[in-house]
């Protein structure tokens, strides 16, 4: 099993800054991947960005050039850096790790934009 440990959700005007925070514990062994994903209100859960163990980043077109990832297995966390947060940031946030070709979640954290 995974355990996570979210935090840095909230509420702030658009234009601002909020950086989330996962840790992560448990049964590691053989991560290969770990991110954030969100789900908006009436939409399906999706990618967010996502950073390999060889240190390949990958992020949603939408907020590609706001936000930044960082994080690896070394240190057990990854970290989401949010720039010029739009009202359509407005989601669920959950911290994301894939170990041994399974893919776990954590409980999400809230994220509203909006004036």
């Amino acid at each position: 099993q995974v355990q996570f440990v979210e935090s840095g959700g909230g509420s702030v005007p658009p234009g601002e800054f909020l950086k989330l925070s996962c840790e992560v514990s448990g049964r590691l062994s053989g991560m290969s991947a770990m991110g954030w994903y969100r789900r908006a209100p009436g939409n399906q859960r999706e990618l967010v960005a996502t950073i390999t163990k060889g240190g390949h980043t990958n992020y949603a077109a939408s907020v590609r050039g706001r936000f930044t990832l960082s994080g690896s297995e070394f240190v057990k966390a990854v970290f989401l850096y949010m720039n010029s947060l739009k009202p359509e940031d407005t989601a669920v946030y959950y911290c994301y790790v894939r170990v041994e070709d399974v893919d776990y979640w954590g409980q999400g954290t809230q994220v509203t934009v909006s004036p």
